[in-house]
């Protein structure tokens, strides 16, 4: 049921930025009511969490008067009119900081938007705030010594994911409607699973990369990509079509075109599950919720196999991964093992193929063996299309484990437990590192609790530029089993 225009803060804080926009259009709420509302939300509960760390309230009350003068014209300025929402700490916002969670960037203030927010704003939305990251967004936790450490509404004991954490917890607690984040080692994903909201992780390429990297640097990375977070698949479907076409390098000459998801309805999807794979550390816990998810969706008529896969080897899809992922010096290497690459690939040893010794390898790649890798992912990209050729989707886990405890240790000196085994923190980049590798979409959805009470997400993996797939089978499930879920003590103002 939509709110009314006397429902309660919880409501309007919990409810779709899809729903919101229409009630500010039909006049049942305005804009400076709504982002009021939330801005009170984020000085109540955020000393708690601290996740929207760069607030910009006076501009946001000032872009919500101008919204509702508009409407009150006659004029929509876009599917997203007058919605107040935050954005990752990494993109620019003119005047706002930019820093990676960098101290020494602290003062480094963006001199114009970012290529997303242009778009955005462009459709009627406004930035009240940019949410938390970790140094250089290296992590699946969310702190730094410039703006502290981001806790996860579930349990403040516990991280709220990474990189994109503080944009996760600040929709999971209703400080916002709407999120952009990006991804490139499940950061949309990850946090989405930790907070038990939905994030989309975009076909390579679609969506501009402009206006969100370091200071000082405008080229693009490899594997990376920018997509939206939201408390509901309807709201990311807006989201990805509002930012989504050619960057300006490329709109002179393509324009995108993504086709419309393959099924309206559950009855006949044709669905692969993958809840687990040998040698990769996954909790029983969460490889069964794959299993009792396509359970859910065969008893609605999808057509679910938990044998088909594609043909590539998992195991050298990982290493291809995690070489392409450690030759663009995004990843965070702990100092020894970043000063081994200072000596040379011959100080290496080239027959260990652990997670971390294969992206300190791949920290000194010569073109010649970057070739190779991008070759086997050409072909593995291959493999993926004719799978997809005789099936819509896949489901699997995102991470081994539910959402863990803050541990800021040297990474060298972290372990995760999954089922009572010690593991590395660096062993756990398979699952979200098979969309990622192929350039393919996956959309993060919250499928339940754990028996301890903390979301499990899940991804949807699809066909290249399957994204409305993903995202439309994402809203399928919530009809089936439930969406979002609200984090008790946060329920209202």
């Amino acid at each position: 049921m939509s709110p009314s225009p006397t429902s309660s803060s919880e409501e309007l804080a919990f409810s779709s930025a899809t729903v919101l926009a229409r009630l500010i259009r039909e006049k049942r709420i305005s804009s400076l009511e709504l982002t009021q509302s939330y801005i009170e939300r984020i000085e109540r509960f955020d000393t708690t969490l601290n996740a929207v760390v760069v607030r910009d309230f006076e501009h946001a009350l000032d872009a919500a008067k101008l919204a509702d003068a508009s409407l009150a014209r006659g004029r929509v300025l876009g599917p997203l009119h007058g919605i107040p929402m935050t954005v990752k700490e990494t993109f620019d916002v003119t005047g706002l900081p930019t820093t990676w969670g960098v101290p020494e960037q602290r003062d480094h203030l963006a001199q114009s938007d970012a290529t997303v927010v242009e778009r955005l704003k462009a459709a009627g939305a406004h930035v009240m705030g940019k949410t938390n990251v970790p140094l250089r967004l290296g992590d699946w936790q969310s702190y730094n010594d410039l703006y502290g450490t981001t806790r996860n509404p579930w349990d403040t004991a516990r991280s709220p994911g990474g990189s994109s954490g503080g944009a996760a917890a600040a929709l999971a607690a209703g400080l916002t409607c709407l999120e952009f984040a990006s991804d490139i080692g499940g950061s949309i994903r990850n946090p989405s699973h930790f907070c038990g909201v939905y994030g989309h992780k975009p076909t390579y390429g679609i969506v501009p990369m402009q206006g969100h990297s370091p200071p000082g640097i405008i080229s693009t990375p490899d594997l990376n990509v920018v997509g939206p977070m939201a408390r509901s698949a309807e709201d990311l479907a807006l989201a990805l079509d509002v930012a989504a076409g050619p960057d300006r390098l490329r709109s002179p000459g393509w324009q995108l075109a993504l086709p419309p998801p393959k099924a309206r309805t559950l009855r006949g999807l044709r669905v692969a599950i993958w809840p687990m794979e040998h040698a990769v550390p996954t909790s029983a816990e969460i490889s069964d919720r794959v299993q009792e998810i396509g359970v859910a969706l065969a008893r609605a008529g999808a057509v679910v196999s938990d044998r088909a896969r594609p043909a590539i080897s998992p195991r050298q899809a990982y290493i291809t991964y995690l070489s392409l992922l450690g030759s663009t010096g995004l990843v965070n290497l702990p100092d020894a093992h970043y000063a081994a690459t200072q000596r040379g690939a011959a100080a290496l040893d080239a027959s260990d193929d652990s997670p971390l010794a294969v992206l300190t390898r791949a920290r000194v790649l010569d073109h010649r063996t970057w070739s190779d890798h991008d070759e086997a992912r050409n072909r593995d990209r291959l493999r993926w299309r004719a799978f997809f050729d005789d099936w819509d989707v896949v489901i699997c886990p995102i991470s081994a484990t539910t959402a863990y405890a803050h541990d800021h240790r040297p990474k060298l000196e972290r372990t995760l437990a999954v089922d009572g085994v010690m593991t590395s923190h660096y062993a756990h980049f398979f699952w979200v590192g098979l969309a990622t590798a192929a350039y393919l979409p996956s959309t993060a959805f919250p499928s339940g609790l754990s028996r301890d009470g903390l979301p499990i997400g899940l991804q949807i993996i699809g066909p290249a530029y399957g994204d409305r797939t993903t995202i439309e089978v994402a809203r399928l499930i919530a009809q089936e089993i439930g969406g979002f879920r609200t984090p008790a003590g946060f329920e209202a103002v």
